[in-house]
């Protein structure tokens, strides 16, 4: 699968003949600097471009243009050659424009010769530079990578070649320039810029490996294990805005009184509904945030890899191994490195304070379904007219960030089964919670999502039904029984187990038969027409293989046919049941009682820590909800 990097992010090229597509909106110049293992470039014959398009192992573009293919044999590069960097300038002495924060992003790939796409990169957040460094091809340990760079410089071309260590940079560039000028001839006028570009991103996780939470698309939520929305184009310019969202500022941001940014406005986002505006509206902020931490740990390693270069590179040098010499190389490479995290760190900071201020004007503005339990909407709570569009499942955050919470929405109707997992996982400092102490927690989470599906739902659409096997949950389930909202009572027993997973299955079976047969119009009367959620508590315990057969079938055909599954279960219990149970759990989407590092998101893979929604401690909002529920349920039969 391709890789959809971010500034500072690295991906290993599992080819060494490339192709460099490059998709700027407006007239650019294009070429490459081949670098030692240092990044300097020995002299003027190691630059591929327009006036010398092709040295050994590159060829670079003889014009500027706004689309741009560089080819690149990375075994046919010289030995000397570490490092092959892509650089993009624009033209000097044209209308065509005077900064990269008045153009599109410009958008690069990496491909292999075969067509397939290695590696992306969209060039965001640049604003008064006039040359970048788009992407550098790196070898390490005997192996190649691409790295997206996406350094800008202000000085230009001129300035780019300096840092390279070249002599008479500005020399080099006039000759780059001149050579490519016959390109321009016709150039456009400079198109209208677009602001940065918003991707969007449902959760599990196989044993230890965190599993990406997937992101919102037009025609619904993406598989598990698909990346982002791809950026493409049948023709012309590239657009490279959120499909969903449609921000309130451009590049550069608009400021409000006294120099600020603008103001964040709730529901900024495309879609057809108040409700469609704000699930879009939280899916761009946590790609925003998956993209921005990403680019601060990605120029973290960067500084830490310069660091260590600098430090070998001193080491190397005998007369500077000892002695003052040494201790001032040493303490200069360990300054360039703190300047440059710093640099980071103040970087993400800017962006954490403007997601912040996002999330303070945007959650208080969630309806119900997406709200946090201690929301003022459930105080004032009515039950619905329609059902709702997502539901909130809780909360994920960094470390780098942990004030920040971002809703984890899923749409509905749920496409995959829940699992609720009441087994110990160890604790940062390597302890394991007693697993007594967690089953009761799994349940309170699975009865508060509970209440919150029926709470979301018009009266009579939504129905929920507990098997509790050994009655160990009758202190958890009090909120559902204590209001009689619950189909039936909860189910104990053997015997109750078969007759309720008998069924559930019938159900499924003749929901499936009649869609099958364009008659769903007919199906029994004693099946109803709403959508039900079984909760099965302390699975696998009392189970047989009949059984767990059946709750497979149920996690695997349910939710097409409006039956969705929730399992309260001990991992490590499920897994003494072999191969059976474990497909079963690798079919559903895990959550935890207490926050845990589990999910991913699809674009760089961070491991993000979820936190379920809870009602407040102490708190008898749930059911204060639930009875008037109950009451608009009475009413509606």
């Amino acid at each position: 699968m391709a890789a959809e990097l971010v500034r500072g992010q690295n991906h290993p090229l599992a080819q060494v003949r490339l192709e460099i597509r490059i998709s700027a909106g407006v007239p650019v110049l294009a070429g490459v600097t081949l670098g030692d293992e240092h990044g300097t470039v020995p002299g003027r014959q190691w630059v591929a471009h327009p006036g010398v398009p092709a040295p050994p192992g590159v060829e670079a573009p003889r014009q500027a243009a706004a689309e741009h293919l560089l080819a690149v044999d990375l075994a046919a590069l010289p030995e000397a050659v570490h490092r092959v960097e892509v650089f993009l300038a624009l033209p000097a002495g044209t209308a065509v424009a005077s900064r990269f924060g008045a153009v599109p992003a410009p958008h690069t790939t990496v491909n292999g010769m075969d067509g397939t796409e290695l590696a992306s990169y969209t060039l965001t957040g640049l604003d008064a530079e006039t040359a970048v460094i788009a992407l550098e091809l790196y070898r390490r340990q005997g192996a190649w990578k691409v790295r997206a760079r996406g350094q800008g410089y202000a000085g230009g071309l001129p300035a780019l070649l300096a840092d390279k260590g070249l002599s008479d940079p500005g020399g080099l560039a006039t000759v780059i320039q001149e050579a490519a000028a016959p390109g321009l001839a016709g150039a456009a006028t400079v198109p209208t810029a677009r602001p940065e570009p918003r991707t969007t991103a449902s959760p599990s996780r196989a044993d230890s490996t965190a599993e990406p939470v997937q992101p919102p698309r037009p025609s619904g939520p993406q598989n598990a294990g698909e990346g982002g929305p791809a950026l493409r184009s049948s023709g012309g310019p590239v657009d490279y805005t959120h499909p969903h969202r449609t921000p309130s500022v451009s590049s550069p941001l608009p400021s409000a009184a006294g120099g600020q940014p603008a103001r964040p406005v709730a529901g900024d986002a495309v879609g057809w509904s108040m409700e469609e505006r704000l699930y879009n509206q939280v899916w761009g902020m946590f790609e925003d945030l998956a993209r921005a931490t990403a680019a601060y740990r990605g120029a973290v390693e960067f500084a830490d890899s310069r660091l260590e270069k600098e430090l070998d590179q001193v080491l190397a040098d005998p007369r500077q191994r000892l002695g003052a010499a040494g201790d001032v190389a040493r303490e200069a490479a360990h300054a360039r490195r703190t300047l440059l995290a710093g640099q980071a760190r103040a970087a993400l900071d800017r962006d954490l304070a403007q997601l912040t201020a996002e999330a303070e004007v945007v959650e208080p503005a969630l309806p119900a379904a997406y709200a946090r339990w201690d929301s003022p909407v459930w105080h004032t709570y009515r039950t619905p007219a329609e059902p709702p569009m997502a539901l909130r499942l809780g909360d994920l955050h960094l470390p780098e960030s942990a004030p920040l919470r971002i809703p984890l929405l899923v749409r509905m109707p749920l496409e995959r089964g829940l699992w609720i997992d009441s087994g110990p996982a160890p604790a940062a400092d390597g302890r394991v919670p007693d697993p007594a102490g967690l089953r009761e927690p799994a349940m309170a989470a699975a009865v508060a999502l509970a209440a919150r599906l029926l709470a979301v739902h018009p009266p009579g659409e939504f129905a929920v039904q507990v098997v509790d096997p050994a009655g160990t949950a009758t202190q958890a389930l009090l909120p559902l029984t204590e209001t009689g909202v619950l189909a039936e009572p909860p189910v104990t027993g053997a015997a109750g187990i078969s007759q309720t997973l008998e069924r559930f299955t019938r159900r499924v079976d003749l929901a499936q038969m009649a869609v099958r047969g364009g008659v769903a119009e007919s199906l029994p009367a004693d099946m109803g027409t709403g959508r039900q959620l079984l909760i099965v508590n302390d699975f696998p315990h009392g189970f047989d293989d009949r059984a767990v057969a059946r709750l497979r079938f149920l996690a695997d055909d349910g939710p097409a046919v409006g039956v969705h599954l929730t399992l309260v279960a001990d991992r490590a219990d499920a897994a003494a049941h072999g191969p059976l149970l474990d497909s079963l759990w690798r079919s559903l989407l895990r959550l935890t009682p207490l926050p845990d590092d589990h999910l991913a998101d699809p674009w760089v893979g961070h491991a993000w820590t979820y936190e379920p929604s809870l009602a407040p401690h102490g708190s008898r909002l749930l059911q204060r909800v639930l009875t008037e529920v109950a009451r608009a349920r009475a009413k509606h039969w």
